[in-house]
Parts: structure tokens; sequence; C-alpha cells
């Protein structure tokens, strides 16, 4: 039995299953994770990616992005420098961030892969539907918590997974990329593994605050 990829842990049970893949629950973090054997090849997982048709010109994929952009905002102080995590192939929070005056770095695994922003310190960091795709969740958001300054923050867009029955129908699962899946517990589950202060933002977006403590 795989282990939990966010926690390790090995106490999981069966959430779902399908003729396609497995979906276990974690009875230490809440996560519901597939097996690895689901996973895509990076080349099969990129051309998937280049399929979505994002663009700062679209005025729709805007107005979903404010539901992060708008908290965000009013969380600033001027001058804060941010980085926005899984950027995609059309870059477009970032650009709002830009045209509001704040100076903003991107990065994506195929798509923007300067690791040396990876080295930075930040003020802010966003990322938009991204953690359901990570194949090493806890890798990722340890290395992006170590990139916040004191009392700076990480804010994550993701659709909580519904209960069991719901679940089957849930189409957000259905996707081969997303292969973790988070509830309000597993962020309150990782909140206390960062000693840092969860907040809740309508029902998809979490910010996790890092304490003022180096």
């Amino acid at each position: 039995m795989s282990k939990c990829s966010l926690c390790f842990s090995e106490d999981s049970s069966l959430y779902y299953k399908n003729e396609k893949r497995e979906y276990r629950l974690c009875s230490t973090c809440s996560l519901v994770y597939t097996l690895e054997n689901s996973f895509l090849d990076a080349q099969d997982e990129k051309a998937r990616y280049e399929l979505h048709t994002n663009s700062p010109d679209d005025k729709n994929y805007r107005k979903f992005l404010s539901k992060v952009f708008n908290p965000v905002l009013d969380r600033l102080e001027k001058n804060a420098f941010g980085l926005d995590f899984g950027s995609g192939p059309g870059p477009t929070l970032s650009k709002m961030f830009e045209e509001d005056g704040f100076k903003i770095n991107i990065y994506d695994i195929y798509f923007a892969p300067d690791a040396d922003v990876l080295e930075l310190k930040y003020d802010f960091i966003t990322s938009t539907e991204v953690v359901e795709h990570l194949y090493k969740p806890r890798e990722v958001l340890d290395n992006l918590f170590d990139m916040l300054k004191p009392s700076a923050f990480l804010t994550l867009l993701t659709q909580p997974y519904p209960n069991k029955k719901e679940f089957a129908s849930w189409y957000y699962k259905n996707d081969p990329t997303h292969v973790c899946f988070f509830s309000l517990d597993t962020f309150k589950y990782l909140a206390k593994e960062y000693k840092g202060k969860l907040e809740v933002i309508g029902k998809d977006v979490f910010i996790l605050r890092k304490n003022d403590v180096n």
C-alpha cells in the first residue's frame, strides 16, 4: 500500500475506486490521494497542460482569479515581493499583480522552469489550482513555506473534495493530472505542522501565514 504523499502515514482507507484509479483517504492528514501507478509521465502531463487556453486577455479567467487576487491584495504591504508558483502556459495572476504595481516572479516546472526564483524569499506566494497536481505535495509545500519571509503568507486555490457519496460523480477527480485532494482538515493539519495561521476565504481559497519568528 502506498504511503500518504503529504504526511507519509501508512494508515489509510479506501475512499473510492473505479476502473481507472483507486483513491485512498489518509487517517492522519485527511488527504485523499491516488496511487503512484496512476501517475502520468512528464511528457503526457505536459501535453495535458498545453491544452489549457487560459490567457491574461481572457476577462472570464481574470474574474475567476480574482477570488485569489482580491484577498491577497487586501493583505499586502506596499512594495511586497511575490511568487506565482505553477503559473502555467499563460501566466495571468502575476500580470494582475504587476498591473497593480507589485513585483512578482513566476515559476512553472514546464513553462517557466527558472529554479533561481526558488532560492529567494517572498512576502507572498500564490498557487492556483496546482496542489492537486503534485506527486510530492509535502516536499513542494515545505519548500514554498521555507521561501516565505516571517509573517508572509502562501495562498492556495484548490477544490476541497466532497463526501464519499458525492465523490463518485465529482468531475474534479477525473482529470488524470489530479492526484491528491485536500479538505479543510488537511489545511488545519498543515497549519499545525508549520506552526502557522490558517485563513479560509470562501470554499476554495486557503491562506497559510508564517509566524514572525525566523
